[in-house]
């Protein structure tokens, strides 16, 4: 990154796969000034929607490194996220003769964010790859840490790898064009980190409500920023998900059950993680971890964030059916990401039974 660009930087630090976030307003148009990885090729991976708005810009700034650069535009919504999708991209690559320095970018929300890296794991073994993440949940969660994957009809994220970019490019500036729905999506995955991890946050994201969701830049940034901050921590402790990382996925085993059940692009991912969290903090209370008061607490911001606090009827059994394909399940048992007591969260079993009365409480 050149000096004359000011930029927050939060950094992963996995060894020599370490890279960096950098954060800020306008980067994008800046971008033609960094060291980006090397080639002589790149290709950007966008959707009908981001493409319009972002692509050139990103089309411009890369072709002063690069003597070829692509783009190829996906169709835009959850439900694209499959093979299909997945080998547009493969074919856009073979297409071009691309070698295995071909770096890709990937310019959009969590969707484009998982499939083009999951193509880049993919593609003959490893290429690079850089995230630039246009969605406030894809800036704060999807694009750092290395998950890729694509969806399954019998289940979310499902088939993937982990496998990191080289660096991580939040824009602060495509925020603006980010439609009401889209921003109480992203800030599921925002107030998340509270209960988990840090309760000054919690606090604060209560305090600055109104500001995030009017779009004011200020609060945007430090949302980005201390969500980065808690991610990276835990991502360096456990980058492939074998114990502590897991509580990054709190209220995610409900919300991809919601997903699924309801079928990919019904509930954004961020609503049916809101709506999730709050079935997960009613069976914390339940497991005697919480109180119930922080339990409304959390679930007033959640609500008060638009997102949804109550789940659709998909029927209890329906539910247990699709949480057992859950990845953080074992020989057929659901473990759940509860908080144990405020600011902190563990990953346990619960009894069917259990589940069943917060299900039936919380899907009325």
């Amino acid at each position: 990154m050149p000096a004359n660009v000011s930029a927050e930087q939060v950094r992963i630090e996995l060894g020599d796969r370490s890279y960096p976030i950098f954060i800020a307003e306008n980067l994008i148009d800046q971008m033609s000034g960094w060291a980006l990885p090397q080639s002589h090729a790149a290709l950007i991976v966008t959707n009908t929607t981001v493409g319009a708005l972002y692509a050139p810009a990103l089309e411009v700034a890369l072709r002063a490194h690069y003597a070829q650069v692509s783009v190829v535009t996906l169709a835009d919504g959850e439900e694209h996220k499959t093979w299909a999708s997945l080998n547009q991209i493969f074919d856009a690559l073979l297409a071009r003769g691309s070698d295995r320095k071909t770096v890709l970018y990937a310019l959009g929300g969590g969707v484009v964010g998982d499939i083009t890296g999951f193509a880049a794991a993919c593609y003959m073994r490893g290429v690079p790859f850089v995230q630039v993440p246009t969605t406030l949940l894809a800036q704060v969660d999807s694009s750092v840490g290395g998950k890729t994957a694509i969806n399954h009809p019998l289940g979310k994220n499902m088939i993937g790898a982990f496998y990191q970019p080289k660096l991580v490019v939040c824009d602060l500036t495509t925020l603006r064009t980010l439609p009401a729905r889209e921003l109480s999506a992203g800030l599921a995955e925002v107030i998340k980190y509270g209960p988990i991890a840090d309760l000054e946050f919690l606090d604060w994201i209560e305090a600055h409500l109104p500001a995030l969701r009017a779009h004011d830049p200020q609060a945007l940034a430090h949302a980005v920023r201390r969500s980065c901050e808690i991610k990276a921590e835990v991502v360096g402790q456990d980058e492939r998900e074998s114990g502590l990382r897991a509580i990054l996925n709190f209220g995610h085993t409900f919300g991809h059950a919601i997903e699924a059940g309801l079928g990919y692009g019904q509930w954004l991912h961020g609503e049916a993680v809101g709506c999730g969290m709050v079935m997960a903090l009613h069976l914390s209370c339940e497991l005697g971890l919480v109180q119930a008061a922080f339990v409304e607490r959390c679930t007033r911001l959640i609500a008060a964030a638009g997102l949804p606090t109550q789940g659709p009827p998909l029927g209890v059994k329906r539910y247990l059916e699709l949480m057992r394909l859950d990845k953080k399940a074992e020989a057929g048992e659901i473990r759940f990401v509860v908080i144990d007591g405020p600011g902190r969260a563990e990953v346990r079993p619960a009894p069917d039974a259990l589940v069943a009365q917060v299900l039936e409480r919380c899907c009325r």
